[in-house]
């Protein structure tokens, strides 16, 4: 009498391909995700040096910078941005502030971003702000005492924070 095998796969053998297949899969996705996040940094950084480059368009036609309130409005009606780029992870705008150092126009700002990776490459750039007195129109020179920039973006766009790439003139 002839003993027939039954080819195939052991319980314990597919349960360790399975085991083995979610650590490789984790991994490749942790590397994904690291990724992301460093693509989306590189986009906010081209996003603020885009901003940067429209903002700098505009103090040559107007010699002032815009204000907080009207600096979407006036760098897209204006053209100098066609529009304005906004975070790739919240789609809200980027942490602007036009400041007035001398307490009279507009005459600098303060732009920038969070970034979700602590060694990116512009970090070691970035202006590192600590804030300045916030202008509230460039033409009249109206100006706001002890308001800065951390008021404007919650605290976290005072220049401490090792994540935010920031920008000045």
């Amino acid at each position: 009498m002839k003993t027939s095998y039954k080819k195939g796969f052991t319980l314990i053998e597919l349960l360790v391909v399975i085991a083995i297949i979610g650590i490789l899969s984790s991994i490749v996705l942790a590397s994904l995700n690291s990724a992301r996040q460093k693509g989306r940094d590189a986009r906010r950084v081209a996003d603020i040096k885009q901003i940067q480059l429209a903002l700098e368009l505009y103090y040559d036609a107007h010699s002032v910078y815009p204000t907080q309130a009207l600096y979407a409005t006036n760098l897209v009606s204006e053209g100098f941005i066609s529009t304005l780029p906004k975070d790739p992870s919240s789609n809200l705008s980027y942490a602007y502030a036009g400041l007035a150092p001398s307490g009279t126009t507009c005459t600098s700002y303060h732009l920038g971003a969070k970034l979700e990776t602590t060694g990116h490459t512009a970090l070691s750039s970035d202006a590192d702000s600590t804030g300045g007195t916030v202008c509230t129109s460039p033409t009249t020179g109206a100006w706001v005492t002890n308001a800065d920039v951390t008021a404007l973006a919650g605290g976290d766009f005072d220049g401490t924070l090792a994540q935010i790439y920031d920008v000045k003139p």
